[in-house]
């Protein structure tokens, strides 16, 4: 898989059709290692579906682009017969209905991004007792049956907590974003980053800004604190937009351009980059697309007989003033999360198919 190839990717196929499905082996879900004849199991033609909660927002899409290249890859090969994606639409009882349907019509392979930690539970246990791997990536239910793909969302945040600090000089009031609802994901971010900043007297969060994980109303959530505290030293972001509507809103202002911390959005890289030559330094990090790769890949390789780790953790990237150009797309839309994908060893060493060092 082309390292590069997440990079820009916007464009999602207008039709998520099934491919026509071909036959698969049943395999125990308790080692994904036999079919119940005893036979070595093979991935072969497997009918693999996609359950999210939503597919509306940029990395969504971009999540879906980047999983159905390595759809397509695997199809070549012959593992993957045919993929669907299934959009709740943010709707949870949706979600159960459509893994359960996928129950019903045996699909080999269910991956999916949690609407709820805890309503999904009953549905994927029902999914893996049926035969059917089960991995989940990105938002993660609590099912112990469940294999997990995913960042480590404290490191996350106190990541760039310690950043932050050491940028102000471990003294100073800075502003905290986050999105307009406390969600699993953005608690544990925040987590790592408050217990980053309880080390540190010096730091005073002075205002905690709650908005859409949209420029738009960020960019005015953010001018009103900026407002009521125009001294502050820094800003704390869980979100490129949010990290990117902080940035915009100060340079309009025409005030010191403090260090910010957030995500990968491309917006707010481009912006970062224009102003890096005037003394602007911030940091970001990503949750990957890749994640859906590494799931996928996670899957075909339990069915193939590998023991996968039970739970998978993909490195966080790290994007700094010194390798911003690696990462900033300037001819893409602000609305895409550039990444490089993960190496096909690293993916490997990861799932459990290679224990040999591997770089990336």
């Amino acid at each position: 898989m082309n390292a590069r190839s997440v990079r820009g990717a916007v464009a999602v196929a207008a039709s998520l059709s099934a491919l026509v499905a071909l036959s698969a082996c049943t395999v125990r879900p308790d080692t994904g290692a036999e079919d119940v004849s005893g036979a070595p199991a093979q991935a072969r033609n497997l009918k693999v579906g996609w359950s999210t909660t939503s597919l509306t927002t940029a990395w969504m899409r971009q999540t879906l682009t980047t999983l159905q290249g390595d759809v397509d890859r695997l199809r070549s090969a012959g593992k993957v017969g045919s993929f669907q994606a299934f959009d709740a639409d943010g709707d949870t009882a949706r979600q159960i209905a459509q893994i359960r349907a996928m129950i019903r019509q045996t699909y080999d392979v269910i991956l999916v991004d949690a609407g709820s930690p805890t309503a999904l539970d009953p549905v994927l246990e029902e999914a893996v007792a049926s035969g059917i791997t089960v991995v989940a990536f990105d938002a993660l239910p609590t099912s112990p049956v469940v294999l997990k793909v995913g960042t480590d969302r404290r490191a996350w945040g106190s990541m760039l907590a310690e950043w932050l600090v050491d940028a102000v000089g471990g003294r100073g009031d800075i502003i905290a974003m986050t999105g307009p609802a406390a969600t699993a994901g953005e608690d544990e971010r925040w987590a790592g980053a408050a217990a980053v900043f309880a080390r540190h007297p010096g730091i005073r969060v002075v205002k905690t800004v709650h908005s859409p994980y949209s420029t738009a109303p960020a960019a005015k959530a953010f001018a009103s604190a900026y407002a009521e505290h125009p001294d502050v030293r820094g800003v704390f972001a869980l979100g490129g937009t949010l990290s990117a509507a902080a940035l915009r809103t100060l340079a309009e202002e025409g005030g010191r351009l403090v260090p910010v911390a957030g995500e990968n959005y491309n917006g707010f890289l481009k912006l970062w980059q224009s102003k890096r030559p005037e003394g602007f330094s911030a940091r970001a990090t990503a949750q990957p697309a890749s994640l859906s790769v590494v799931a996928l890949e996670a899957a075909v390789a339990q069915r193939e007989g590998v023991k996968v780790p039970a739970a998978i953790d993909v490195p966080l990237p790290e994007i700094t003033d010194d390798n911003l150009d690696a990462y900033a797309e300037p001819g893409a839309p602000d609305d895409t999360y550039p990444v490089d994908a993960l190496p096909q060893a690293r993916i490997d060493q990861l799932i459990g198919r290679s224990t040999g060092p591997a770089q990336g």
